[in-house]
């Protein structure tokens, strides 16, 4: 009889944050992305644990149970893998695998890139690894997509943080629900841009009917965990796109490191991530761009909430691509 997933805090970097663990063995770290919370891997933690995996996903900083820091630059990606480090080192382990889907798969690959000696091998879930481009990310979206580009509709401290806070299960909803592979609009997958005048929520709406992989308990259990911050209850997450620009700043001293470590990306072929300006042509370099590469896998039908869309198929991805993971 498996152990039930287990609460607790650790205090990293001065942050408070809340982990969910399961199981005993290797240690495989699970990083979410936005709107999220550990919930989102709800399907991975017992199939993980009974293949004899130490399966500890966190709220990270500035969600949920975890402490929300005030200061949005406390939110780059310097502070984010710095706490993938430091919870690893928390958790009494020297080393780890790290997965990560959505905003957890940049902290996830730079995890790798950065410290290759604490990583033993990484995977990203819809996002893949960008290496750093030759002008900061904003205004050449901007400049491609406008001011509506949901990235830089964030940029405003305040603005989206209401918008998505004075619902929240509305907006778990309507993000999880429009984002889907059950959406008319992720055929075909295109970036989310919402037009002069309109809220971020006019543009996804709630739908009459949740698709199959996701129930109104789901949606309670998200609200539930978003509470904890009130009014802020999406402000942390925002503020990890209000350092977009402050990462590439950051990141330049490792301008052109590779990551070396074995890695394994699955996406859905009705993303949103697939339509954004050149994906195409990342998804197509990804044997240069990550020369460990073991398997890059396509779901098909699947939209952006990739664990949580195709649980089966993921937890099969991850279980054959870590028992190949030297120990």
């Amino acid at each position: 009889m498996s152990v039930a997933v287990e609460h607790r805090h650790v205090e990293v970097n001065g942050v408070r944050l809340h982990i969910a663990e399961q199981g005993e063995g290797p240690l495989v770290l699970l990083l979410h992305g936005f709107p999220e919370c550990w919930y989102s891997w709800r399907h991975q933690f017992a199939p993980l644990a009974a293949a004899g995996y130490r399966v500890v996903a966190p709220d990270q900083r500035g969600y949920a149970r975890s402490d929300q820091p005030d200061d949005i630059a406390a939110y780059s990606l310097l502070h984010l893998t710095g706490d993938v480090i430091g919870l690893i080192h928390a958790l009494g382990e020297e080393r780890a695998v790290v997965v990560g889907h959505d905003w957890g798969a940049p902290v996830a690959w730079t995890t790798a890139l950065l410290r290759p000696d604490v990583v033993r091998a990484v995977a990203g879930l819809s996002v893949p690894h960008l290496p750093r481009g030759a002008e900061p990310p904003l205004p050449r979206l901007r400049a491609l997509l406008g001011d509506g580009f949901y990235q830089q509709y964030f940029q405003e401290p305040g603005v989206a943080d209401a918008e998505l806070a004075q619902d929240p299960a509305a907006t778990f909803r309507s993000l999880l629900s429009g984002s889907s592979g059950d959406s008319p609009a992720t055929d075909p997958p295109r970036p989310w841009v919402v037009p002069e005048g309109a809220t971020l929520l006019d543009t996804m709406r709630e739908p009459k009917e949740l698709p199959a992989w996701l129930t109104e308990e789901d949606v309670r259990v998200f609200a539930r965990e978003y509470a904890h911050h009130g009014t802020r209850a999406f402000t942390g997450g925002l503020n990890w796109y209000r350092n977009i620009d402050r990462n590439w700043e950051l990141l330049a001293p490792f301008d052109g490191r590779g990551i070396e470590v074995p890695a394994l990306y699955v996406s859905g072929d009705r993303d949103l991530v697939r339509g954004f300006p050149g994906m195409d042509q990342v998804l197509s370099s990804l044997d240069r761009i990550l020369p460990g590469l073991t398997r890059s896998i396509t779901l098909p039908g699947c939209g952006h909430w990739t664990q949580q869309e195709r649980p089966e198929e993921v937890n099969a991805a991850l279980l054959e691509f870590l028992a190949a993971v030297p120990r």
